[in-house]
């Protein structure tokens, strides 16, 4: 017989906060849940609000599957969410691997949670803190070259098809699914435990103390990862001192570092450095100058190109990301990704099917290329990661050139 699922109770306020830890690939934590919201079982509390490990954005795409067919991706390329939807589908890919192989849906305790709130007219509180925000402080907690790596893993994990492993599945029994997602793929876990379980502890805590105060519930159902029950029941503890503030700590876990001064200026020094090689270089004399011209437009258009042309790209795209690459990479508020991406959108629109099909077809090469939604994407992340290989390459070039000169 499977252990019961492990709980908590903590009051809060005056208020009784029952902390059910749950994993997200069990069926006896559906059964769990049912168990507790069903009023006619013996001994079963009478809750009057049911708390999910949720976000308003994850809680969308749990309860609309077709959100996905409204995504704006002139939106997504032009606000530079790329990378935040990318891992999305990397999670989503990442689930539907685990449907495939047990036949329950991660998260379906919380889609049972919510369907019997709603049965009983109980108000659903959603907790968690929103993905976006959390894989920005991942990333923001991470140097250069663990986000390349992190985010090359993450392509290796939607592009998998290999069956999830014993041990996966036990971290996910006692974990969390975006630490099990996101974390294997990082050399140090630590990095990537603090933003992905420590704050979001602290932030569920905050917001079940914030829906108490403001809304006067007595007895309230959280139904939360077991990776998390001890985390947010310490908390919850911690937070019973007077004076102190959830609406604070839910706005400081909320703020997204911006990059230091020296990388947010680095850009521009680059572009500034370029130019002035440019400027010295046809001073000594016009061959050499229109030499350098060519380095910069030929290696950093070229690349762009490559990884367009690797991703697949129209032809169209790939010569306008030829053409774009040696321009964008002078000014730091536009890159060539943006432009190959909307250039393929054009070129390419995806039809309803395309978003239809997404989630099932990121699972598979084959798919993530013939999916024009996903190719789209795919075309943005490659003509980027080219057009800057292509900045650094050329850069090297024309200062050996001119040292060489």
């Amino acid at each position: 017989m499977a252990p019961p699922e492990p709980a908590q109770t903590v009051l809060v306020n005056g208020a009784e906060v029952y902390l059910l830890g749950t994993a997200h690939v069990s069926r006896a934590s559906v059964a769990r849940v049912q168990a507790l919201l069903t009023p006619a079982a013996d001994g079963n509390p009478d809750f009057d609000a049911v708390a999910v490990e949720l976000c308003p954005s994850r809680f969308e795409s749990l309860m609309d599957p077709d959100r996905l067919h409204r995504m704006d991706l002139f939106a997504v390329i032009r606000e530079q969410r790329v990378y935040v939807v990318a891992a999305s589908l990397a999670l989503a890919a990442y689930q539907q691997r685990l449907a495939d192989q047990f036949g329950i849906e991660p998260g379906a305790e919380q889609r049972a949670a919510i369907q019997l709130a709603h049965d009983r007219g109980l108000p659903v509180l959603l907790v968690d803190r929103d993905i976006g925000v959390t894989l920005r402080r991942a990333a923001a907690n991470l140097g250069w070259w663990k986000r390349l790596n992190l985010f090359s893993g993450l392509l290796v994990g939607m592009l998998s098809r290999d069956e999830v492993s014993e041990e996966e599945i036990e971290r996910l029994k006692q974990g969390d699914v975006l630490e099990t997602t996101f974390a294997e793929f990082a050399e140090d876990r630590r990095d990537l435990f603090v933003p992905l379980i420590t704050e979001r502890d602290q932030y569920m805590a905050a917001r079940l103390r914030q829906e108490i105060a403001g809304s006067g519930h007595r007895r309230v159902l959280a139904v939360l990862g077991a990776g998390h029950l001890a985390g947010v029941a310490a908390a919850l503890r911690e937070a019973a001192a007077p004076g102190t503030d959830p609406a604070g700590t839910i706005a400081a876990l909320s703020h997204v570092p911006p990059p230091s001064l020296f990388w947010r200026a680095f850009p521009w020094l680059l572009v500034v450095l370029i130019l002035g090689v440019f400027v010295y270089g046809f001073t000594r004399s016009p061959e050499l100058g229109w030499n350098l011209v060519w380095d910069w437009v030929v290696i950093n258009g070229g690349l762009a190109a490559l990884g367009a042309a690797i991703a697949a790209a129209h032809p169209l795209t790939v010569l306008v990301s030829f053409c774009a690459a040696p321009l964008t990479s002078l000014n730091p508020t536009i890159g060539a990704g943006m432009v190959a991406g909307g250039a393929e959108l054009l070129l390419r629109r995806p039809s309803v099917g395309d978003f239809a099909g997404l989630r099932e077809d990121v699972t598979t090469v084959r798919g993530w290329w013939r999916n024009r939604v996903s190719h789209i994407l795919t075309v943005f992340i490659l003509a980027s990661l080219g057009s800057a290989i292509g900045t650094y390459v050329a850069g090297f070039r024309i200062v050996g050139r001119l040292v060489s000169g």
